[in-house]
């Protein structure tokens, strides 16, 4: 059962966790959480290319969070940048924007990093009015999908950013029935240790299945509890990070 932080000590007070703003979705809503003790490179971002489809993405990018700084900083920038001018068009084929996006943000880490600078991402474009996504997993620790029948993991598509200067992807399009949920974790909730145990995303998966958290916000608290509650202490291996897309059940569109 997942409760918010009301088990047993040690359990992360709420200057622990930082909850990102986010856009209102439209039947839909998205939450991203982190643990406030940055250690790497992770960062998300969210925007609203059109009236209605949202850009979202999380990235790892390799090394310590002072290391990663700069590669972060333009990344962060070009995916702004990027997302807005490819993802704005009424008439785009998404597969084709994603598939730039991902060599122009490929293009920014390698000249940002002057080097190979390996950097996993999911990228995700949500149509809030057919409550389909199109996504590229450039190396990710899978995404996660719940419906009403199982947890589906959408795995990689590429391989992570960074590391080669010609980059191939693939952007498949995965439909979000009402009351389904998209989870992304990153690497350090997957390698969150007790002894020599890992967290593992088996048991993200089955948190999940439990379907106790009602919110977006809850799903992703949740899963950093669960983390933190497995290690039984805060975590400083590496950074800690969910994010969460939840189609609201009250959703007229037909699955």
């Amino acid at each position: 059962m997942c409760a918010l932080f009301s088990r047993r000590k040690p359990a992360p007070s709420a200057d622990d966790l930082v909850h990102a703003s986010v856009p209102e979705l439209h039947d839909a809503e998205i939450a991203a959480v982190y643990y406030c003790q940055r250690q790497g490179g992770d960062f998300f971002e969210f925007m609203r290319v059109r009236p209605d489809r949202v850009l979202f993405g999380l990235l790892d990018v390799a090394g310590t969070a002072q290391d990663s700084r700069d590669v972060v900083s333009a990344t962060r920038q070009t995916f702004r940048s990027a997302g807005a001018r490819l993802f704005s068009s009424e008439a785009i084929n998404e597969a084709d924007a994603m598939a730039e996006l991902c060599h122009e943000l490929n293009r920014t880490i390698i000249s940002t990093a002057h080097g190979v600078r390996s950097c996993p991402a999911f990228i995700g474009s949500y149509d809030e009015t057919l409550g389909i996504m199109c996504y590229l997993n450039a190396g990710h620790t899978p995404g996660l999908v719940r419906d009403k029948v199982d947890v589906t993991e959408l795995g990689a598509t590429a391989l992570p950013l960074g590391l080669f200067s010609h980059v191939t992807c693939d952007a498949p399009m995965v439909a979000l029935e009402p009351s389904a949920a998209l989870l992304l974790v990153s690497r350090g909730v997957v390698e969150g240790k007790h002894k020599r145990e890992e967290f593992g995303l088996a048991r993200v998966k089955e948190g999940m299945k439990e379907g106790k958290a009602k919110t977006a916000k809850e799903l992703c608290v949740c899963v950093l509890d669960g983390v933190w509650k497995f290690m039984g202490a805060a975590p400083t291996h590496n950074d800690v990070t969910s994010l969460a897309l939840l189609r609201n059940g009250s959703s007229q569109q037909a699955s």
